[in-house]
């Protein structure tokens, strides 16, 4: 019962019962294998790591809450060391709940020293009607080194008959390479979400949607990505300019948006699914 405390009791209440994670962890080059350096984990986020298949490391992130809600805030950053190769996933697809008014608020910091490698395929994150979620994405990338990034998003459960009618989606992605600006976006979706979402310009009705970015890249790259186009189920759009590729896709659901990922993952030169995909 809450009806007779004040605002300010009120506010440190619910700020007392969000959900808070954060993971500090650093790989190093140790015998021709990466392997963890450091580790920090606080609040329900976790990192583990399943037994390799190669000299590469993967991590799978877990968050012990369960989705994320109103207020809560997860903080996620990784460095990779010289000549290291991590792949990082998370254990399921993130859950955003519908919020009574803050935004839910996730900020990924990725370092990439010369010659690492940082491939961060994360499962999708599901959007419910009236969801609210801030997201930054900031990547510094040292000579030399190398970035996959991808995140879907499906919004609603198409299978419980859900759409999202309305909600708040601000998702910005900022890329520096050798501390040079190479890749700047802010994705804005708020107040009538399906509406928008049903926009030809937009998603043409689609409920999947996932950005997939890859440094360094080029136009051979790109060509032989679109040589694709007949296994694809949704909507594809795939540019490459100075130095890097941007793979954008649409699709009607999760499963098409999914099979489409990973027909592209796959098809990238000596890139491998996290197992957890496959499953």
């Amino acid at each position: 019962m809450t009806s007779g405390l004040n605002g300010d009791d009120k506010a440190r209440i619910f700020a007392a019962n969000r959900a808070r994670g954060t993971i500090a962890l650093r790989v190093a080059h140790r015998d021709g294998q990466t392997r963890p350096q450091s580790i920090h984990e606080a609040g329900s986020l976790r990192v583990r790591f399943p037994r390799s298949r190669t000299a590469a490391l993967e991590a799978v992130i877990v968050n012990t809450a369960g989705g994320l809600a109103g207020g809560d805030c997860l903080d996620i950053k990784l460095s990779a060391g010289k000549d290291t190769q991590i792949t990082v996933t998370s254990a399921s697809a993130e859950k955003v709940y519908r919020s009574s008014g803050p935004d839910a608020r996730i900020r990924i910091v990725l370092n990439v020293e010369p010659g690492g490698s940082i491939v961060w395929l994360p499962q999708e994150t599901i959007v419910f009607n009236r969801a609210r979620i801030a997201r930054s994405i900031e990547v510094d990338l040292a000579e030399a080194a190398r970035l996959i990034i991808a995140e879907a998003m499906i919004f609603g459960r198409l299978g419980m008959g859900e759409v999202v009618e309305a909600g708040r989606l601000i998702d910005s992605w900022r890329v520096r390479q050798q501390g040079r600006l190479v890749f700047a976006e802010t994705t804005r979706l708020e107040d009538s979400i399906a509406e928008k979402l049903r926009e030809p310009a937009v998603a043409k009705g689609g409920a999947g949607i996932a950005t997939l970015l890859i440094v360094p890249a080029d136009a051979g790259l790109a060509d032989q990505l679109r040589a694709l186009d007949a296994d694809f189920c949704g909507e594809i759009g795939i540019s490459s300019w100075n130095g890097l590729a941007l793979v954008r896709f649409c699709a009607k659901d999760g499963a098409a948006l999914r099979r489409d990922l990973s027909t592209v993952l796959t098809a990238l030169p000596g890139q491998l699914l996290p197992r957890l995909w496959c499953n």
